[in-house]
């Protein structure tokens, strides 16, 4: 890990680094100390910085990455939030050498979902009324606060009515912010029923949102329930056994997920892929027909009736090429690799990909990343050492 660690290029975070040696301000941590620390954990199972804090004074694999450096979870958990454009560029170098080295392929990708559960209750989903109402009554409590705060000058209330009022500000802000997600929801789905041609809407649960985490959604997952969660899309050359992409959605759907995969590979390495290959929940005939123009060969299994099988008079020329592939058996035998994917997911889910400790799709999708480049590392371990620079 640390021989990997110490040839990567950390400019990026050198550059916010405004204590060294011989200067004045309090010290701070080198980045090639957190790097290992959070990769080595990951695979260790471990995702809290509190945990992660803990171990670094009782373990002694964690000891000697320390090297006698003292770490707390705080800056343990704000390194690891904000790494995310460092690791996604070094997803895409890391992968790009890969490429060179002959081990990974880019020709044929496969693209799969994993649902991971949010850092949310399902009691913390509101209804638009209820969150109206909790607006009110956070905007009195700040008031109250500034009240109090004004009535009892003394210092040490002061920070103490301080603490109070930016927490009852940052509770107001969450409740603004599941708001506005309630909005974005009844918008979306009137745009579904507007894209399906219903004439009355689907009947539907009133839409509602977490005042935790205000961009989880409710989706259902793996073991039958439903509960707040995120969408993590996962690109991975199957033969080669490698995370080659990574997004995080809110959406619980994988429908219009197959051309933004592709396109993401496009634009991280600059190659269209020959083929791709994803499960039947990616058979939106929009996005078919977008991957199939651009000259990728879609490898997604055909509706289960007959009738939508065979090619239809309005269908377009990339959604024909696509049912007159999947019918044969040599298409059949090429979409079989896809299962290999699977073997990635379920080393993401053995290290700890069940729930993200963080809030938002932002954060959610920097975790990711670390997964994707710590399951790559464990995978291609003496590849990666030895081809980078």
């Amino acid at each position: 890990m640390w021989q990997y660690v110490e040839k990567l290029d950390i400019s990026s975070f050198v550059v916010s680094v405004r204590s060294f040696a011989g200067s004045g301000g309090a010290p701070t941590t080198d980045p090639r100390i957190f790097l290992p620390l959070w990769l080595f954990a990951i695979l260790d199972g471990i995702g809290s910085a509190r945990e992660l804090a803990r171990l670094c004074e009782r373990d002694h694999a964690y000891q000697w990455i320390c090297g006698g450096v003292t770490v707390n979870c705080h800056s343990l958990s704000d390194f690891r939030n904000n790494a995310g454009p460092f690791l996604d560029d070094l997803l895409t170098k890391s992968v790009a050498a890969l490429v060179t080295a002959g081990i990974v392929d880019l020709s044929c990708i496969a693209v799969d979902s994993v649902r991971v559960r949010a850092n949310a209750g399902r009691s913390s989903f509101r209804r638009k009324e209820t969150l109206l109402e909790l607006r009110r009554l956070a905007r009195e409590r700040i008031e109250q606060l500034k009240a109090e705060n004004a009535a009892d000058p003394t210092a040490a209330n002061r920070r103490q009515q301080a603490r109070r009022e930016r927490a009852a500000r940052e509770r107001e802000e969450r409740v603004e912010a599941a708001l506005k997600a309630v909005d974005e929801i009844e918008a979306a789905r009137v745009a579904e029923d507007k894209a399906n041609r219903r004439k009355t809407p689907k009947k539907r649960q009133e839409a509602r949102a977490s005042t935790t985490d205000p961009e989880a959604r409710r989706m259902a997952l793996a073991n039958g329930g439903v509960a707040p969660a995120y969408s993590v899309q996962i690109k991975t050359d199957p033969k080669a056994a490698a995370v080659i992409g990574v997004d995080v959605t809110n959406n619980g759907s994988d429908r219009g997920k197959l051309k933004p995969a592709v396109d993401e590979i496009h634009q991280r390495y600059d190659v269209l892929p020959d083929s791709v290959l994803a499960d039947a929940g990616y058979d939106g005939q929009t996005d078919i027909e977008a991957v199939e123009t651009k000259g990728t060969a879609d490898h997604v299994p055909l509706p289960k009736k007959e009738k939508d099988r065979k090619p239809k008079p309005k269908d377009g020329s990339g959604v024909r090429k696509w049912k007159e592939r999947m019918s044969g058996s040599e298409a059949q035998s090429i979409y079989a690799n896809r299962i290999k994917t699977e073997h990635l997911h379920a080393q993401m889910r053995n290290h700890g990909l069940l729930q993200i400790p963080v809030r938002g799709l932002e954060k959610a999708k920097t975790l990711a990343l670390w997964f994707a480049i710590a399951t790559n590392f464990l995978l291609h371990t003496k590849a990666l050492i030895a081809i980078t620079a």
